[in-house]
C-alpha cells in the first residue's frame, strides 16, 4: 500500500511557511545588478567561425588622449580601451627625431609622442584583462626598412609565442576567434588617413572656431540619422578630394613613397590581416577573390556614397572580407559618428575614437556588451547568408516587424547617494524624467519620454512603451535619464544602452552610466521587459 507523506509536526509546516525573504530583501535582490541584470553576462555565441563573421571592437588612433591635433600620445588610453573590451588597437608609426627609433604619433600634427615599444608593452600586459579573444594590432607604417624589421625584432621579442602570424602569404580565409585565444595578431594599412584632413575644403570641416566643444555641444547632440549622411554624401560626390580611401591608389607624398618602396621581408612576415590597394573604381575593391582574403577601409563619407549604389557589394564582401570604417579626416576634437551605416552593412570593424565623447560612443559601448563583453559580437545570419539568385540583405527595405519588445519603465533610485544634494537644484530635489527608444536601422529608431517626477530624488514613472521591431538583432535599447529644468539646460542624470537581442525578459536593475561611459555606483532603474 502506498505511504502518504505527513508533516513531521505542525511546527515544521510553520517553519517552511514562514516568508524567507523580508520585504526589504527582495527589494535588495530586484535593485542588484549582480543578482538581477538586464542582460545575459557569459559568452554564448559560436566562437569557431572565421574572423569576417564577427563585429569587433576597434578603436581609432587609440593612442590620443583628446583631440587629434595637440593632445598628448600616450599608452593609457590604449590600456582603458583594453579594460573596456575593446580587441583592435590601432598605432600610426613615425620615425623618432633621430631616425633610429620608432615613435608612436598622429603625423604632421602638433601631438606629443610616445613610443612603439611603451605601447607594445602595456598592450601585452592588458591585452586579455577582460577577453580572452585575439586583439589585433592596426599599424599605420610610415616607416624605412631598417626601422620595419627593428619594428619586427620589436613585436616579436615583446609578444613571444603570444604572437600569431600565418606560414603562408595570403590566407584564402580569417582563423576563428576561438582559434586565436590570447593571440596577437597584426594588420597593417597604406599610411592614407592622415593626408585626407588636408584634402577636405575648409567648409567641410567641423565648426570649432579654435575653441574645444562646451558640454552642450559635446554631449547634448542626438545619435546623426543615416538618411542625412546618406544623402550628405551624395552631395559631395563630385568632390572626389573627400573620397581618398584608402584602397585607391592616389599616390603617397614622395616621403612615403620611398620609405615603402622596400618592405622589409621579417616585417611581411608577421601581417596576418593585409589591406589590399588594388588602382580603379571602389567597385573593383570590393570584388571577393576565391583564393585569398584582405581586409578593406572606408571613411565614413566613404561608406556613406558607397551605401547609397552598391550597398549589396558591401554585404557580400564582408561575408568573406573584414572591412574597417574609420571618422572622417576632419573630426578635429575627436568626435564620432552613427555606427549603424557600418554595422547594418557588415563592416566588422567601425573604428572609433574611444577617448571621444556623447551618444554614439554610448551605442558603441552598449552594443559590446553582447556576448559577455568580450569584444567579439557574431553578425547576425541576415547578412552573412545569400538568397536563391544571389540576393543579399537589403537595408533600404521596408521590412516586416519581426518582434515587439515592451518596456516598462517603474522607478530609479540611488541619485542622492552619487550626488550631492545641490547638484541637480540647489533648493528642492530633482524633478527626473527617462527618455527610452531604440537604435538600429532607420525604421525602428525611437525616442520617446516619460513624465517629469517633481521634487523627488526615488521617483517612481510607472510607464510602459512598446516598440515594434524589423531588425532586432542589432538594435539597441537606448536609456537615458535627465532632471526638468525649467529656465536651464535639463540636467544629465545616467544613460545606458543595451542589446535588445541579450535583454532578460522580466523585472530587471539596469545600472545607468556617467558621459564618459563610467558605470554609476549606485543609480539604477527598474524596467520590465517583455516580448510579444
Amino acid at each position: 500500500m502506498e505511504k502518504i507523506w505527513q508533516p513531521r509536526s505542525r511546527l515544521h509546516i510553520a517553519k517552511i511557511s514562514r516568508p524567507l525573504l523580508a520585504l526589504e530583501d527582495f527589494y535588495h535582490f530586484l535593485f542588484s545588478d549582480e543578482l538581477n541584470p538586464p542582460i545575459r553576462s557569459q559568452v554564448h555565441q559560436d566562437m569557431t567561425a572565421p574572423l569576417s563573421h564577427y563585429y569587433i571592437y576597434t578603436g581609432h588612433n587609440s593612442y590620443l588622449t583628446g583631440n587629434q591635433l595637440s593632445s598628448d600620445c600616450s599608452d593609457v588610453p590604449i590600456i582603458k580601451a583594453l579594460q573596456r573590451g575593446v580587441r583592435v588597437i590601432e598605432l600610426d608609426m613615425w620615425p623618432n627625431s633621430t631616425k633610429d627609433d620608432i615613435d608612436i604619433l598622429h603625423g604632421r600634427t602638433l601631438t606629443s609622442p610616445v613610443s612603439l615599444i611603451k605601447c607594445l608593452k602595456s598592450i601585452k600586459e592588458y591585452a586579455f584583462c577582460v577577453s580572452p579573444y585575439p586583439v589585433i594590432i592596426t599599424l599605420e607604417d610610415h616607416l624605412t626598412s631598417d626601422l620595419q624589421t627593428k619594428v619586427a625584432k620589436m613585436v616579436t621579442e615583446t609578444f613571444g609565442d603570444m604572437l600569431y602570424y600565418p606560414d603562408s602569404e595570403s590566407l584564402e580565409e580569417f582563423p576563428s576567434p576561438e582559434a586565436l585565444k590570447n593571440r596577437v595578431i597584426l594588420s597593417t594599412k597604406p599610411p592614407k588617413e592622415y593626408l585626407e584632413a588636408k584634402s577636405f575644403k575648409e567648409k567641410d570641416a567641423e565648426p570649432h572656431n579654435g575653441k574645444e566643444p562646451n558640454e552642450e555641444d559635446a554631449w547634448g547632440k542626438e545619435v546623426p540619422d543615416l538618411q542625412t549622411e546618406i544623402e550628405s554624401a551624395d552631395k559631395n560626390e563630385n568632390e572626389h578630394s573627400v573620397y581618398k580611401t584608402e584602397v585607391e591608389d592616389f599616390g603617397d607624398d614622395d616621403d612615403d613613397q620611398k620609405m615603402r618602396q622596400n618592405v622589409a621581408p621579417e616585417y611581411k612576415l608577421l601581417i596576418t590581416i593585409k589591406a589590399g590597394k588594388p588602382k580603379g573604381r571602389l567597385s573593383e575593391s570590393l570584388k571577393v577573390e576565391l583564393d585569398k582574403v584582405r581586409r578593406l577601409s572606408l571613411s565614413e563619407q566613404e561608406l556613406a556614397k558607397v551605401a547609397a549604389s552598391h550597398g549589396a557589394d558591401i554585404i557580400r564582401f564582408t561575408q568573406k572580407n573584414l572591412l574597417r570604417i574609420y571618422p572622417k579626416g576632419t573630426r578635429f576634437n575627436s568626435s564620432n559618428y552613427n555606427p549603424y551605416i557600418g554595422w547594418m552593412h557588415g563592416a566588422q570593424m567601425v573604428a572609433f575614437n574611444m577617448q571621444g565623447y556623447g551618444r554614439s560612443l554610448w551605442l558603441m559601448h552598449g552594443f559590446y556588451k553582447a556576448n559577455g563583453g568580450c569584444g567579439y559580437v557574431k553578425k547576425p545570419d541576415f547578412l552573412m547568408g545569400n538568397g536563391s539568385h544571389g540576393e543579399v540583405f537589403d537595408p533600404k527595405a521596408n521590412l516586416p516587424i519581426k518582434k515587439t519588445l515592451k518596456v516598462k519603465v517603474y522607478l530609479g533610485d540611488g541619485w542622492r547617494m552619487d550626488f550631492s544634494q545641490t547638484h541637480f537644484d540647489a533648493y528642492s530635489p530633482p524633478d527626473f524624467y527617462t527618455r527610452v527608444g531604440i537604435a538600429g536601422v532607420p525604421a525602428d529608431c525611437v525616442m520617446k519620454k516619460t513624465k517629469a517626477i517633481e521634487d523627488n530624488w526615488t521617483p517612481v514613472w510607472d510607464e510602459e512603451f512598446t516598440f515594434p521591431l524589423t531588425v532586432p538583432e542589432i538594435a539597441l535599447l537606448r536609456v537615458e535619464v535627465h532632471e526638468y529644468d525649467m529656465s536651464e539646460k535639463d540636467d544629465f542624470g545616467g544613460q545606458t544602452c543595451l542589446p535588445v537581442s541579450e535583454l532578460r525578459p522580466g523585472i530587471r536593475a539596469v545600472p545607468l552610466f556617467d558621459r564618459k561611459g563610467m558605470q554609476f555606483k549606485s543609480v539604477k532603474l527598474l524596467m520590465r521587459f517583455e516580448f510579444v
